[in-house]
């Protein structure tokens, strides 16, 4: 109950900063899962995530010495801005450490928020090497450090995304679906949910690729992750805060894990028919959906859209994410007779109508009888690829399939 208490506090310390985003029913999902879907969608905040939300109550609730001696966070792009447009606001000097890999477009959107009120600096290739810095460097310079997670302030103002739901939808919600990066969203929310809406099911999604939260559950400690796949860089962190897991062990009645891949199409999917832009961490949830289709059919359903802070250099990443995802991208390592109409042979005799080359790299002709040549196939039917496999061996065309060799294809694949 005291968490929920600083929850409402935090609601009331937003008048002018954080405006309550829409809770929207979409048609399209609803008919698809045959289930009343409804969208929060804290992609529409001025920071275009729901981060500003734990960033300014911390950030405001400093004293004036602190807030002197200025603050230091690290993040991989949404808390940076969060902070940043805070320290804006309240005129307070900030520094952000953010992992070298973060996209060029929230680094942009940092400093654009933050203006002369931050300073950036790019550090290692994961937010946990950013975190360790920025950290050493509070300590040193006697800063405060804004935790992006692992800070009751910090949760609280994430739960405020709570109260606006409920606020909002007056009948009963059955599921409501929650991204899992650090924790702090979901520590948040489903305290509020736990509290003033018991029956909802409170539903975890975390990247396959970074399941830190369902790990540490599973195990019943707070566990660090020795690597991790950083595409859903919004939700990719190798261990969650430690007042996160306390909550979320608690709270959550389940954490679903979704591909990158799957993540990806989804991401696609609302571009095409919703005419939204959201980032790969914005997406986790509607991509869950496949995985509870039996059991939300015919329930009140909220899925948190998290953010929109999607670099467009990645478009061309997304989509062949999604293609191998959904079985219609296909790259082997063919080798072909070095003899005039091998290709051609290749084309008219092994591909269908409608089997399309998108990358094709040879070795050069040598007095070898074959050579290894790369080709990537995208296919309308993913069922298309079985028939292909059978007429190469059928042709004596020796082949690998580098879909299903992980190393081999990073290597060989730009």
């Amino acid at each position: 109950m005291k968490l929920l208490q600083e929850i409402i506090i935090a609601k009331t310390q937003f008048n002018g900063v954080v405006f309550p985003t829409p809770l929207k029913p979409n048609r399209n999902l609803s008919d698809a899962f045959e289930a009343n879907i409804l969208l929060k969608r804290e992609d529409l905040q001025v920071v275009r995530s729901y981060k500003i939300r734990g960033a300014y109550n911390k950030i405001s609730s400093l004293n004036e010495q602190e807030k002197k001696q200025g603050i230091v966070c690290a993040s991989a792009g949404n808390h940076a801005q969060g902070v940043a447009y805070s320290c804006n606001l309240l005129q307070i000097k900030g520094k952000i450490f953010m992992p070298k890999t973060t996209p060029k477009q929230k680094i942009k959107q940092v400093q654009l928020f933050g203006k002369e009120y931050v300073e950036i600096e790019l550090f290692g290739d994961t937010f946990d090497d950013a975190n360790e810095t920025a950290i050493k460097e509070a300590f040193t310079l006697k800063k405060t450090f804004i935790h992006p997670f692992d800070d009751l302030k910090v949760i609280a103002g994430q739960g405020t995304v709570g109260l606006e739901i409920l606020d909002d939808y007056k009948e009963h919600i059955d599921y409501i679906f929650i991204p899992i990066g650090g924790g702090g969203l979901a520590s948040g929310l489903s305290t509020v949910f736990k509290e003033l809406s018991p029956t909802t099911k409170i539903i975890g999604v975390e990247p396959a690729g970074a399941p830190s939260m369902k790990t540490s559950i599973e195990k019943g400690i707070n566990t660090r992750l020795k690597s991790i796949d950083k595409f859903v860089d919004g939700a990719a962190v190798k261990q969650v805060g430690q007042n996160n897991f306390t909550i979320c062990q608690k709270n959550l009645d389940d954490i679903i894990l979704v591909p990158e891949g799957k993540v990806c199409s989804t991401i696609l999917q609302l571009y095409n028919e919703e005419a939204m832009v959201v980032e790969p961490a914005g997406a986790l949830t509607i991509a869950a959906l496949d995985f509870y289709k039996d059991k939300i059919k015919g329930k009140n359903v909220v899925c948190i859209v998290s953010g929109s802070n999607n670099d467009i250099e990645r478009t061309a990443e997304i989509k062949e994410r999604s293609l191998l995802y959904e079985g219609l991208k296909h790259y082997f390592m063919i080798q072909f007779p070095q003899r005039p109409g091998a290709l051609k042979e290749f084309v008219n005799y092994i591909l269908g109508d409608d089997d399309d080359i998108t990358y094709f790299q040879f070795k050069q002709k040598n007095s070898r009888e074959s050579g290894p040549v790369i080709v990537g196939l995208e296919l309308k039917n993913k069922t298309d690829i079985s028939p292909i496999q059978i007429k190469m061996k059928e042709k004596g065309f020796n082949f690998h399939y580098l879909n299903e060799k992980e190393d081999l294809f990073a290597q060989l694949i730009d």
